[in-house]
């Protein structure tokens, strides 16, 4: 069993009266004309809007999916020229809950997005904003307790107006967890009118993710040791600190090792052995690639690990 998955914890599924919500909501916007003479042409097109709301108008955003400890919607952009879509899932827990990260910790529900089969959309990818480390008692989250936008890339192969159908499940937990399924719809037109709500959204989310790694900030050196319980790891941070970083190493998926023994550091070098623990019965690390995110300060690194 995962290290990640030892620890028990109670777990509350929604009610069989709430079940799973759809939610496919089109936003239209109507210019008002004062002038007498257009008022009577004006109201017939606004109630023929009111009983059609889906003939014409595109939503950018799904309607808000509420749970007892937050919510979540869809927020997306129209395709480009290849068909590439700049999505994300916001998920906003409510004060004092959590959501997690993509390996959540000894204990946890990670971030799932599934797209409808038949739909012409692809998910191709889901990144993660940097988490927090939380710890009580024996349990450890990698998670996040205040509003985060997973940012989504999709590829979508047919022509506007395209569909998002999506069906996300996630985990928000304070002194429970509660496991959060919905149905999230969403619909593109033509890329033809810019969304500053919906690009301001999914540019925050791409300023929120980790950096690559650069000159003042980067793994020099990185070794398992035979019996593979400790990876050694030396690294170059951006700063001449005294505090050791935080360092979360994801090897097979549902693995997540975070535990430094004997870290050091000498100004922007710092040294650490994480305890590795049991990996899957017969694994064979050659060749694999882990990921590392490194948390220093304010500043955020995430690389691989190449294991030859």
């Amino acid at each position: 069993m995962s290290p990640i998955n030892q620890l028990k914890m109670k777990i509350i599924w929604p009610s069989t009266s709430g079940g799973e919500t759809t939610l496919s909501v089109n936003r239209c916007s109507m210019m008002i004309i004062s002038l007498a003479p257009y008022r009577l042409f004006m109201a017939a097109i606004s109630l023929a809007a009111a009983f059609a709301p889906f003939s014409s108008a595109q939503a950018e955003m799904s309607a808000w999916a509420e749970a007892e400890g937050g919510r979540m919607r869809l927020v997306a952009l129209a395709p480009d020229a290849g068909g590439k879509i700049r999505a994300g899932l916001q998920i906003e827990p409510k004060p004092g809950w959590i959501t997690y990260w993509r390996e959540p910790g000894n204990s946890g529900i990670p971030p799932q997005l599934t797209i409808a089969a038949g739909s012409g959309v692809t998910l191709d990818s889901i990144a993660y904003p940097v988490p927090k480390h939380f710890f009580n008692g024996a349990i450890e989250d990698i998670a996040y307790d205040a509003p985060v936008t997973l940012p989504l890339s999709l590829t979508a192969s047919g022509k506007a107006p395209v569909t998002i159908d999506a069906t996300a499940f996630i985990g928000i937990c304070r002194d429970i967890c509660v496991p959060f399924q919905a149905n999230l719809s969403v619909t593109l037109g033509p890329a033809i009118q810019s969304h500053p709500e919906e690009e301001a959204i999914l540019a925050a989310a791409d300023a929120a993710l980790p950096k690559p790694p650069s000159d003042d900030f980067k793994v020099t050196a990185h070794a398992i040791a035979p019996d593979r319980k400790t990876l050694s790891l030396t690294l170059t941070l951006p700063g001449a600190g005294s505090a050791a970083p935080d360092i979360v190493v994801t090897g097979p998926s549902g693995y997540a090792f975070a535990k430094q023994i004997g870290g050091k550091r000498d100004g922007a070098t710092f040294k650490t052995d994480i305890a590795i623990g049991k990996l899957p019965k017969d694994y064979d690390l050659s060749g694999k690639r882990w990921s590392l995110l490194v948390i220093d300060g304010g500043k955020a690194m995430e690389t691989t690990l190449a294991f030859d």
